[in-house]
């Protein structure tokens, strides 16, 4: 559920996020293609994906919860693959802002380019405060039940009454940061603990939240976009409105539906493999897919000059197709600073030379398998991943594989190798047999032709004996 999220984020900043060079080439500015073309705001529906993301984080940080775990632990090792690609992208636009300031391009440009970076960093903050919040989430749940996301939605709502009809400043309405968010957060905290499993459920979220959508937007006056458009008054995103909280309700509902079929979709083992990549990858696509989008369009113009789809302003009919011609050129720009930094993704080793996650597996000493032999690949996870994924998402379920375990999967992962399982198949252990009652008949000895036994009888013989 995460991979396809993460691909409508990219998809929808790559297509709605123009790079308008203007002046000499050095004078950069965002456009939105959907402030000249108000029919796009349909596309947006399909592509801010942001209400599935909290649900499947509020699902994973209710499933990761450890009974006695201290709070600052279960935080740290939660938001560990968080944390640890931040420094790097950091890292790396130092250099290139000085390089480009270099270039020539003006303190505008930069500012430009380094919010586009920025922008999406907001999520990484309401979602580490929500991961915080967890297990005051999960006890809401368990005490309040469907009923807790009653309260966050008349919240919202009192929020935005206040926001538009009662005068209130325009700062209050960023209160709903944390209800319009906590909403599907909470949801899949009850999601985590076996509720909204039914089909009538995910039907319900559904067609009640697209319903309350589109009411809001004809009658109330809410944005038809579900992200923000340059020079509107009003955006359903900063902050989220009950617009996008409804519109949210029914991204859940979706969700819901749809996460059957994706799971047994995924079961297939090169199905499953692409699916868990993909999310072992998302902290590393999210933070550099604005940093491709942005090397290809400056790349561009300092080789070649101003081209359709790339620099040009989205105010024209063809635009939208001279951008799909781009979106293969971005995702290899993408591709490869994903081979760059995905490295800085996963837990590091401990100094030790052991891994300090145990879902990597045991220890293994050289003397006693091939695998600890230098040079030769580290034995693989009790699932049949590789070590280092499985350390990299044992925190996160839906990280995981979804693909069904056993030998079918063994040999597709292991191949020849699946013989040094140290999980395969042990000879049954018996119970030990009945010591027998004195005067009784030994149960461990077969019965076939032995003649009824008189109680009384073998009881005289054992005093006789």
């Amino acid at each position: 559920m995460r991979a396809f999220a993460i691909l409508g984020v990219v998809l929808g900043h790559w297509l709605v996020t123009a790079l308008v060079a203007s002046g000499d080439g050095r004078d950069l500015h965002v456009a939105s293609p959907l402030e000249a073309m108000p029919g796009l705001a349909p596309l947006t529906w399909a592509l801010q994906t942001l209400a599935v993301f909290f649900l499947v984080g509020g699902s994973a940080a209710a499933k990761g919860l450890r009974p006695g775990e201290p709070w600052d632990v279960r935080l740290r090792r939660r938001l560990a693959r968080l944390a640890r690609p931040l420094p790097v992208l950091a890292a790396a636009w130092v250099p290139v802002a000085a390089g480009l300031r270099a270039a020539g391009f003006p303190g505008g440009s930069l500012a430009t380019l380094i919010g586009l970076v920025l922008s999406p960093l907001w999520f990484l903050g309401v979602y580490a405060v929500l991961t915080a919040l967890a297990p005051l989430v999960v006890a809401a749940w368990r005490r309040l039940g469907p009923w807790g996301a009653v309260l966050l939605v008349a919240a919202t709502a009192a929020i935005d009454l206040g926001r538009f009809g009662l005068g209130a400043p325009g700062w209050t309405g960023w209160a709903t940061v944390l209800t319009g968010w906590l909403l599907p957060f909470y949801l899949g905290a009850g999601w985590a603990h076996g509720a909204l499993r039914s089909r009538r459920t995910g039907i319900v979220l559904l067609a009640g939240g697209a319903a309350a959508t589109a009411l809001l937007v004809v009658f109330a006056g809410y944005p038809a976009s579900m992200v923000g458009v340059p020079g509107e008054p009003v955006s359903n995103l900063s902050p989220p409105t009950l617009a996008a909280v409804a519109f949210g309700l029914a991204q859940t509902g979706l969700a819901l539906l749809l996460h059957g079929p994706l799971t047994a979709w995924t079961r297939r083992p090169r199905a499953g493999a692409c699916v868990a990549a993909a999310n072992r990858s998302a902290m590393t696509v999210f933070l550099w897919h604005q940093t491709a989008l942005m090397i290809t369009t400056v790349g561009a113009l300092l080789a070649v000059g101003s081209l359709a789809g790339l620099h040009t302003a989205p105010d024209r009919p063809s635009w939208p197709a001279e951008r799909l011609l781009w979106l293969p050129v971005f995702a290899l720009a993408l591709a490869v600073l994903h081979a760059l930094a995905h490295r800085f993704e996963r837990p590091s080793p401990r100094p030790d030379g052991g891994r300090a996650n145990p879902a990597a597996g045991p220890r293994v000493s050289p003397r006693a398998s091939p695998w600890g032999v230098p040079g030769r690949n580290p034995p693989p996870a009790p699932d049949g991943r590789k070590a280092e994924d499985a350390a990299a998402t044992q925190d996160d379920p839906e990280a995981r594989p979804t693909a069904a375990t056993g030998a079918g999967l063994r040999r597709f992962h292991l191949g020849p190798h699946a013989h040094h399982r140290r999980d395969r198949p042990r000879r049954p252990v018996r119970a030990p047999r009945p010591r027998p009652v004195d005067g009784a008949v030994d149960p461990g000895r077969p019965v076939r032709d032995r003649a009824p036994v008189d109680r009384a009888g073998a009881a005289d013989g054992a005093q006789r004996r």
